[in-house]
This record gives C-alpha cells, structure tokens and sequence, in this order.
C-alpha cells in the first residue's frame, strides 16, 4: 500500500472509529440527561463548566455555544477555580464539571467546594462510578470504548463525545425556549444571518448617495449625475414626486437609438413606474426583488417620498447573497 493510501486509510478508520462512539451516545442517554436540561432551564443564574487539560477546551467551546443561544454561560478552569477563580462561581449558577476520567486532582479538589456552595453539580464523564460521578447531582455520560489514538491515549473519541453531548444539551435549552432564528441573530449582529434579520433598507441607503434629477434634465447631464453618484442609475424627479428612473442600460439604448442626443431630457429615455422598496424592508427582500426582476437597482422610498438607491453590490459586501 502507498504511503498516500495508508494515510487516507488511517484517517477514514478515525472518522468512522469517532463516528461510532458518537452514536452509541444516544443509547447512553436517560433521564438524568433530561433533569439536567430542566435544571438549566429553571435556574436563575448562568452555566459555570469547568475542567482540565482538553476537557478545559472543550468546555470553553460549549461555553460559548451556550452564551451563541441564549443560555448565559461562562468558562472556569479547574485549576484556576482552586487557586481563586472558584469566586467565578454565583449563588443561583448551575455548574459541569467536566473529565473522561472523572478522578483528576483537580476535579477531586474542585468537587467538594462547589457542593459546599449549594450549587447544583452536573457531571460530564465516561465514568460513572468515578469520584465526579458519585458526587455530581446529574451525570451526562460520553462515555467511549476507546480512543481514536491507536495508543488509546491521547484524548480524540472521548473529546468529540464531549462536545456532541454540549451541543445536544444546548440545542434541547435552545428549543426549550423557543430560541427562534431572530433571537440567534441577535446574539450574532455581526454575521451574515444577522444581517438579513435586521439590516434593512434605510441602513443601506444611508451610506449610499442620492442620484436623482428632474424630468427635463438634458441628457447629458443625466449621465454626469449616473456618473458622479456611481450607482449606476438615477430617479427622475417631478415637483418632488418619483416619476421615472433612468439606468446606465437606459443610456446605452439611447445611444444605440439616437444619432443626435441633443435636445434629448430624461422624460426622453426614463423607465416610468420604476421598481421601488420601502426603507424599512429588510435587505434581503430586497435581493429577493432583484432577483425576481432581473434587476441591480432599486428606488427606495419612505410614505412614497423618494429616499435614495439600493444596489446589487451593497448587498454583495454586506454579505446578504
């Protein structure tokens, strides 16, 4: 066997070796599982997880899938928490202790002074007879037969079976709650799905110039105005009312048209009745008429008044399509 084909046998012997251990947790999971979600759900404080070495890590990456969906969370370090942190801890906080083993120094050391705090202890192990296991007041079991490590040592399977547990008991508070998807944007203004749940039309056309001309503006000064506000379009305006629009497309078929373009104005060569949008839509309705209509542009408007342009490309670079 080539050295390529090992490679890709060893990493497909992983994956499966992981995968296997990943759905053998749903036949690990019982009521305890489900006590430990209602405890969360009706606690009055936040999630406290905590644990050493490659647990800590995943502890962080749960930590923050919980705060990413709406369930107030927060990372301490096993080590840390014994030497100060342990003030990390509040009175109403429920705190996961999680450790393959369940019988490191520090979970040993750690475990006692959380439960003399009163504070509900969920334990995250793969062993339940294990010193976390007997004390903790539930127990969310990952445990897994072996490592993917052909050692059986490094940590891999049991870390994935870690994570996928955090996850279940995050999506279970997630539904719980009826955490919808305008609530997870909320938490991520910043991300795509977070634009196209609150960037809306006026955001856009706030930072965007404002063509527009009059309706017996000659032609040529029609295109310095496309031109100069390079949106490549402007409104045709008539006693302060919207009556047309004229796009770059609009210019080229004029020229194609016309010899002589003097004298021309844009009531000449406007499109009347333009596709217009409301400010307050949200932008991705407007990608959604765009595309519907075959369109880059659209005139958008507030109680009919004219306000200004949204472009394809604004919605390209906000990251809407």
């Amino acid at each position: 066997m080539s050295e390529s084909k090992a490679i890709l046998a060893l990493a497909k012997k992983t994956i499966i070796s992981e995968g296997d251990a990943i759905h053998n947790l749903a036949t690990l999971l019982d009521e305890q599982f489900a006590e430990a979600v209602e405890c969360i759900r009706n606690s009055g404080g936040r999630v406290v997880i905590s644990g050493i070495g490659k647990s800590a890590i995943i502890a962080s990456k749960i930590v923050a899938t919980l705060n990413s969906t709406g369930t107030p969370a927060i990372f301490m370090h096993a080590a840390d928490a014994i030497h100060g942190d342990l003030g990390t801890i509040q009175k109403d906080d429920v705190v996961i202790c999680i450790s393959k083993s369940g019988n490191t120094p520090e979970i040993k050391m750690l475990v006692p002074l959380i439960k003399q705090g009163d504070n509900t202890l969920i334990g995250m192990t793969g062993a339940r007879d294990s010193y976390l296991g007997e004390q903790a007041d539930f127990i969310l079991n990952t445990f897994v037969s072996k490592e993917a490590c052909p050692n059986n040592l490094a940590p891999t399977t049991s870390t994935t079976a870690q994570l996928v547990v955090g996850d279940a008991l995050a999506i279970c508070l997630l539904e719980l709650r009826g955490f919808s998807s305008r609530d997870f944007a909320k938490y991520h203004p910043g991300g795509t799905l977070g634009k196209k749940l609150y960037l809306r039309v006026s955001d856009i056309v706030a930072t965007n110039q404002k063509p527009e001309v009059s309706i017996d503006t000659d032609v040529k000064q029609v295109i310095v105005e496309i031109s100069e506000k390079m949106l490549g379009v402007t409104a045709v305006m008539e006693g302060g009312n919207l009556k047309g629009i004229v796009t770059d497309g609009d210019i080229r078929r004029m020229l194609n048209k016309y010899d002589n373009i003097n004298g021309l104005t844009a009531r000449d060569i406007m499109t009347s009745n333009p596709k217009t949008i409301g400010t307050d839509v949200l932008a991705i309705k407007a990608l959604e008429d765009m595309q519907d209509n075959g369109i880059s542009q659209l005139l958008a408007v507030d109680d009919g008044k004219y306000k200004g342009v949204v472009h394809l490309h604004n919605l390209i670079n906000e990251g809407i399509l």
